[in-house]
C-alpha cells in the first residue's frame, strides 16, 4: 500500500515545514486536491502554491484536479512540479485528449471517477491511464464519511482493470479512508489510499504512517504485495527534468 496524505488536513500556516516532515517521516507521496468552487462546492488552491511547495521536498506530488474543464490548467501544474495529475472524466469535455496531453508532458496520467460514476466510463479510456481514481465522497470537503459501497466499486475497478490488459493500473481511493477501513480497502484492490483528517489527526507523521501500514497490511497478502499496479506504483519518483524549461 502507498500512503497519500491530503494537503487539504495540514496546517496551512506551515505547509512548507509540514511537506518537509512528511518526506523525513518516510512519507512516498503528497496529494495534492485543486479545487474551484464550480466542479465541487469548495476552493483550494491552484498552481502557485504547488510551485512554492515543490523546492521544500522531493515527495511524488499528487495532484487531483477536481476542477471544471481542468485540462486547460495542465501545463501550469506541470510547470509547477506536478509528477501526477488526475483529471475527473465528468469534469473534461475530451477524456482522452486530456490523458493523452498530460503524458505528452512526461506525467503520469490518472482518471478520476465520482461515487455515481460507474466503472464502465473508463473502459475505452484504460490504455491512456497510468491510474485510476475511485472517490469515496462525493468530492469538496474533507472529513466526510466513507461510503461503503465504495469497497464493491473498488473490487469491481480491479477486476475490471486487468480484465481490459491493465494489471498494470493502481487503483486510488480519496475520501474517507481511515484506519478502520485500510485494511478492506486494500484487500478490495486498492494500491494508493489517500488520508486527509484520519492522517494528521496523529502529529507525529512517521507514527502515523506505520498506523496506517499495518492497518492496511491487516488486508494484504503476498498476492497483494505482488499485484503488478502497486509494483509499479511504488516505482514512480519525482523526477525535477520533468520541469525543465517550463
Amino acid at each position: 500500500m502507498i500512503l497519500s496524505p491530503s494537503l487539504l488536513s495540514a496546517d496551512f500556516s506551515r505547509l512548507g515545514e509540514q511537506v518537509a516532515a512528511l518526506e523525513v517521516a518516510g512519507v512516498p507521496w503528497l496529494h495534492l486536491d485543486i479545487m474551484d468552487g464550480a466542479f465541487v462546492p469548495n476552493i483550494t488552491f491552484g498552481a502557485p502554491v504547488v510551485k512554492a511547495l515543490r523546492p521544500c521536498c522531493g515527495l511524488f506530488f499528487d495532484v487531483h484536479l477536481m476542477v471544471e474543464g481542468g485540462d486547460r490548467y495542465l501545463d501550469d501544474f506541470a510547470a509547477a512540479g506536478a509528477d501526477l495529475l488526475v483529471v475527473h472524466v465528468e469534469a473534461v469535455r475530451h477524456a482522452q485528449r486530456a490523458l493523452s496531453a498530460i503524458r505528452g508532458l512526461g506525467l503520469k496520467a490518472g482518471l478520476a471517477l465520482d461515487p455515481g460514476t460507474e466503472i464502465s466510463a473508463a473502459r475505452w479510456l484504460a490504455q491512456d491511464i497510468d491510474l485510476l481514481l475511485i472517490m469515496g465522497v462525493n468530492p469538496g470537503f474533507s472529513g466526510q464519511s466513507f461510503l461503503p459501497q465504495t469497497l464493491a466499486k473498488v473490487r469491481a475497478a480491479r477486476e475490471a482493470l486487468d480484465a481490459w490488459g491493465r494489471p498494470d493500473v493502481p487503483v486510488q481511493v480519496d475520501g474517507g479512508v481511515s484506519l478502520k477501513n485500510a485494511g478492506a480497502l486494500v484487500a478490495a484492490g486498492a494500491d494508493v489510499l489517500v488520508s486527509g483528517s484520519a492522517f494528521f489527526r496523529e502529529p507525529d507523521h512517521a507514527a502515523g504512517l506505520a498506523a496506517f501500514a499495518a492497518a492496511a497490511g491487516a488486508g494484504a497478502n503476498p498476492e497483494t504485495q505482488r499485484r503488478p499496479a502497486l509494483v509499479a506504483a511504488q516505482a514512480w519518483r519525482h523526477h525535477p527534468r520533468q520541469q525543465e524549461g517550463r
